[in-house]
């Protein structure tokens, strides 16, 4: 019996080419302003068309700036690119949701919201974190430039078929434990490049509960663990989130389609390349201590000394270690923390601020502490407004940015200083990640919106 992976991918094999890859066909290519310029350059030097331009949607993420939207970009760079991709659009008839419109916002946040993404669907786009879509049962993952081209060009990529792999957390989930801090625990567990070669299935009791944006949470975070995606089979949660949204099927095409979805399921007796399982009860609130996601402890626990580094040359250890300004053996909890950026593409939706504001309710942001936070779309943007989430937040002393990458990659005008310590909700932690010289935790909402009240790390289930 096949699993998911299998069922999604040999639906869109068109070929398979003879001890070579395989012709896959793709529904959803998105574009944002970063991977495409050479592509569409490549396309105009061979005088193509998009073949199936109704198949691809561009937005602008990466440069946007968090704040003065309806003022030029005042960095050049930013500029050139966010303008080149609003031209290409244009010129190639694909649609484009620009900075300020209210469609706009980070692509992998977007994309699930106007129910462009669903399941069984193939989706592609030029970025790692297009593994977070596969939440939606849908085989998603990141291709680079070259790819972007030939998917514009004829709506196929050529791929080699990974192998599969099922991730199963059982149990329950303890008090301030997050989806984010799941896929933290994971990658401290398998190493961030434990499943590389991999298509990774989550599923268990755990998985099952998790809310739609734990799962997109959850499945953005497997390229970190060097999977080349992840996936999510896709149940009523699913459904119920994709319901009447903009793109989603209506009437008795809904019907047809939840018909076929419930079947995109692995079988009882489906055969993975790998099988892992986990318990929730080893789970607690996550932080990282070093300069890749997979160099993480219980938000209780000390960094590991030496000896206890699986998988790690003591010598990239500790050069970890030294820039980020720790030791061996130190605990995390109340070490002074400078920046705190709720947001991303991981943590940048409704209920990631909805988790913030319970915290930070009634509480103050400390003095010293510099604090961004940033929907992932102007559609989170609006929800946090008609919820009334903007009025505890500004209470406590915090300000809503305009949507956006912010400060998840150095791309924009929202970098962290040099030597500055910052506690934050992306996906990344490597050197100059943030900014040149800056110093990234990563950490659940929750745990973010602890270190911003409080100045510290804090175990965020003591404010709860």
């Amino acid at each position: 019996m096949n699993t998911l992976f299998d069922k999604i991918w040999d639906r869109h094999v068109v070929q398979v080419v003879k001890d070579g890859p395989t012709q896959l066909y793709i529904d959803r290519l998105y574009c944002h302003e970063v991977t495409t310029p050479q592509a569409f350059d490549g396309m105009r030097a061979r005088g193509l068309k998009c073949f199936r331009p109704q198949q691809i949607y561009c937005m602008p993420d990466h440069n946007t700036p968090t704040h003065d939207q309806d003022k030029p970009i005042a960095d050049p760079v930013s500029k050139a690119q966010v303008d080149a991709l609003e031209r290409n659009a244009a010129e190639f008839g694909l649609t484009h949701y620009g900075m300020l419109s209210k469609d706009n916002g980070i692509i992998h946040v977007v994309g699930p919201e106007k129910g462009l993404s669903l399941p069984g669907m193939t989706i592609v786009c030029g970025d790692s974190h297009t593994s977070t879509h596969g939440a939606m049962g849908a085989v998603a993952f990141g291709i680079g430039t070259s790819e972007v081209e030939m998917v514009m060009a004829s709506q196929c990529i050529l791929q080699q078929k990974p192998k599969s792999m099922r991730i199963t957390i059982n149990g329950t989930l303890g008090k301030g434990v997050t989806a984010k801090d799941v896929a933290l625990y994971l990658m401290a567990q398998i190493t961030t490049s434990g499943a590389t070669g991999y298509f990774v299935e989550y599923a268990g009791e755990v998985v099952r509960n998790l809310s739609m944006e734990g799962r997109l949470t959850l499945c953005n975070l497997s390229i970190e663990m060097g999977a080349r995606g992840g996936m999510i089979a896709p149940d009523e949660t699913t459904f119920n989130y994709i319901k009447g949204r903009e793109f989603a099927p209506k009437g008795e095409e809904w019907e047809k389609a939840v018909a076929y979805w419930k079947t995109l399921k692995s079988g009882e007796d489906a055969v993975f390349d790998k099988e892992l399982f986990f318990d929730a009860a080893d789970i607690e609130p996550r932080i990282t201590y070093g300069t890749n996601p997979g160099m993480g402890i219980g938000i209780t626990e000390a960094i590991p000394t030496n000896g206890q580094i699986a998988n790690s040359p003591e010598q990239s250890f500790l050069k970890a270690l030294d820039y980020m300004g720790f030791k061996p053996g130190q605990k995390l909890l109340g070490t002074k923390v400078d920046y705190v950026f709720l947001g991303a593409c991981t943590n940048g939706r409704i209920e990631d601020f909805r988790a913030f504001a319970s915290l930070v309710k009634g509480r103050k942001k400390a003095d010293d502490v510099v604090a961004w936070l940033v929907p992932g779309s102007w559609a989170v943007d609006k929800q946090i407004r008609e919820e009334g989430l903007d009025k505890i937040l500004a209470e406590a002393g915090f300000e809503i940015r305009q949507p956006g990458c912010s400060a998840c990659l150095a791309m924009n005008d929202d970098k962290i200083p040099a030597g500055k310590l910052s506690v934050s909700t992306s996906n990344r932690n490597f050197e100059g990640r943030q900014g040149p010289g800056a110093r990234t935790i990563l950490a659940s909402p929750l745990t973010a919106a602890a270190a911003a009240v409080t100045g510290v790390i804090t175990d965020p289930r003591e404010l709860l």
